[in-house]
Protein backbone atom coordinates (compact mmCIF):
# COMPACT_ATOMS: atom_id res chain seq x y z
CA UNK A 1 0.00 0.00 0.00
CA UNK A 2 1.36 3.40 -0.98
CA UNK A 3 0.15 6.96 -0.46
CA UNK A 4 0.69 8.62 -3.82
CA UNK A 5 0.00 12.17 -2.67
CA UNK A 6 -1.50 14.29 0.07
CA UNK A 7 -2.67 17.87 0.18
CA UNK A 8 -5.06 19.65 2.51
CA UNK A 9 -8.38 17.80 2.25
CA UNK A 10 -7.31 15.13 -0.23
CA UNK A 11 -5.21 11.99 -0.26
CA UNK A 12 -4.48 9.56 -3.06
CA UNK A 13 -3.78 5.93 -2.08
CA UNK A 14 -2.79 3.38 -4.70
CA UNK A 15 -4.28 5.57 -7.43
CA UNK A 16 -7.62 6.27 -5.69
CA UNK A 17 -8.45 9.73 -4.34
CA UNK A 18 -10.24 10.32 -1.03
CA UNK A 19 -11.52 13.56 0.47
CA UNK A 20 -12.63 12.24 3.87
CA UNK A 21 -10.43 10.98 6.72
CA UNK A 22 -8.98 7.52 6.14
CA UNK A 23 -7.80 4.40 7.91
CA UNK A 24 -5.20 2.39 6.02
CA UNK A 25 -4.90 -1.19 7.19
CA UNK A 26 -3.34 -4.15 5.42
CA UNK A 27 -4.26 -3.14 1.90
CA UNK A 28 -7.70 -1.72 2.73
CA UNK A 29 -8.79 1.90 2.85
CA UNK A 30 -11.71 2.87 5.09
CA UNK A 31 -13.17 6.25 4.17
CA UNK A 32 -15.11 8.05 5.38
CA UNK A 33 -14.09 7.08 8.85
CA UNK A 34 -16.72 7.82 11.48
CA UNK A 35 -15.28 9.07 14.77
CA UNK A 36 -17.37 9.08 17.93
CA UNK A 37 -14.73 11.21 19.63
CA UNK A 38 -15.49 14.10 17.28
CA UNK A 39 -13.70 15.76 14.41
CA UNK A 40 -10.58 16.84 16.25
CA UNK A 41 -9.99 13.99 18.70
CA UNK A 42 -8.70 10.46 18.17
CA UNK A 43 -10.49 8.53 20.93
CA UNK A 44 -10.07 4.85 21.77
CA UNK A 45 -13.63 4.18 20.58
CA UNK A 46 -12.61 5.43 17.12
CA UNK A 47 -9.76 2.93 16.80
CA UNK A 48 -11.62 -0.39 17.17
CA UNK A 49 -10.60 -1.75 13.78
CA UNK A 50 -6.95 -0.83 14.32
CA UNK A 51 -6.84 -2.07 17.91
CA UNK A 52 -8.37 -5.39 16.90
CA UNK A 53 -5.85 -5.84 14.07
CA UNK A 54 -2.90 -4.91 16.34
CA UNK A 55 -0.44 -3.91 13.60
CA UNK A 56 3.22 -3.51 14.47
CA UNK A 57 2.99 0.28 14.01
CA UNK A 58 0.11 2.73 13.67
CA UNK A 59 0.79 6.21 12.31
CA UNK A 60 -1.70 8.89 13.35
CA UNK A 61 -1.92 11.97 11.18
CA UNK A 62 -3.27 14.86 13.22
CA UNK A 63 -4.17 17.06 10.25
CA UNK A 64 -2.36 19.47 8.00
CA UNK A 65 -1.88 21.92 10.90
CA UNK A 66 -1.84 19.26 13.65
CA UNK A 67 -5.13 20.25 15.29
CA UNK A 68 -6.33 16.73 16.19
CA UNK A 69 -5.62 15.54 19.73
CA UNK A 70 -4.79 11.91 20.39
CA UNK A 71 -6.13 10.99 23.82
CA UNK A 72 -3.76 9.39 26.35
CA UNK A 73 -6.20 6.49 26.70
CA UNK A 74 -5.91 5.85 22.96
CA UNK A 75 -2.12 5.66 23.12
CA UNK A 76 -2.36 3.39 26.17
CA UNK A 77 -4.76 1.03 24.40
CA UNK A 78 -2.30 0.58 21.54
CA UNK A 79 0.57 0.06 23.98
CA UNK A 80 -1.42 -2.72 25.66
CA UNK A 81 -1.81 -4.46 22.29
CA UNK A 82 1.92 -4.14 21.57
CA UNK A 83 1.46 -1.59 18.77
CA UNK A 84 3.96 1.25 18.42
CA UNK A 85 2.24 4.63 17.95
CA UNK A 86 3.68 7.47 15.88
CA UNK A 87 1.84 10.80 16.06
CA UNK A 88 2.67 13.55 13.57
CA UNK A 89 0.97 16.12 11.40
CA UNK A 90 -0.54 14.42 8.37
CA UNK A 91 2.12 15.52 5.83
CA UNK A 92 4.87 13.95 7.95
CA UNK A 93 2.66 10.92 8.73
CA UNK A 94 2.38 10.23 5.00
CA UNK A 95 6.18 10.18 4.67
CA UNK A 96 6.54 7.88 7.68
CA UNK A 97 3.79 5.52 6.51
CA UNK A 98 5.30 5.21 3.03
CA UNK A 99 8.77 4.60 4.45
CA UNK A 100 7.63 1.89 6.85
CA UNK A 101 5.43 0.30 4.20
CA UNK A 102 8.35 0.22 1.74
CA UNK A 103 10.41 -1.57 4.42
CA UNK A 104 7.73 -4.26 4.57
CA UNK A 105 6.63 -3.38 8.10
CA UNK A 106 3.09 -4.14 9.31
CA UNK A 107 2.04 -0.48 9.39
CA UNK A 108 -1.41 1.06 9.55
CA UNK A 109 -2.52 4.68 9.54
CA UNK A 110 -5.34 6.88 10.81
CA UNK A 111 -5.18 10.17 8.93
CA UNK A 112 -7.13 13.41 9.37
CA UNK A 113 -7.04 15.21 6.03
CA UNK A 114 -7.91 18.79 6.91
CA UNK A 115 -6.98 21.09 9.78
Amino acid sequence: MHIDSYRFGQIKVDGCAYSKDVILLRGEVTSPWWREGGGHVFATSDMGKLLEAAPEVVVMGTGYFGRVRVLKETIAAFAESGTEVIIERTPKSVEIFNGLSAEGRDVAAALHLTC
